[in-house]
């Protein structure tokens, strides 16, 4: 049996390295998020209305229900949360 060893856990999980790119930075926001959100120390009530989004769709962000998140929506969301998104790009190794 051969060991194989990745960079990070969507490289393992993932078919394609852009599949990778984009779920890592999907997890990187997701995590941003709720890091944020839990700072915030609101209802998941208080924090969706803050957001704009609904008390079911909090839940799924605090959740970890990553699939139910596109990119562009976290992105969307860490703009409304007050965070800045930066995008750092570098040849593939």
């Amino acid at each position: 049996m051969e060991i194989q060893s990745f960079d990070n856990v969507w490289d393992a999980l993932t078919d394609t390295p852009a599949e990778a790119a984009n779920m890592t930075a999907r997890s990187d926001l997701l995590i941003a998020l709720q890091r944020a959100i839990g700072s915030w120390g609101l209802t998941q009530e208080a924090a969706a209305k803050r957001l704009g989004i609904t008390r079911p769709r909090i839940s799924d962000l605090l959740s970890g229900k990553i699939s139910k998140f596109s990119l562009d929506a976290l992105v969307n969301l860490a703009a409304q949360a007050g965070l800045a998104v930066e995008i750092h790009v570098s040849e593939a190794a």
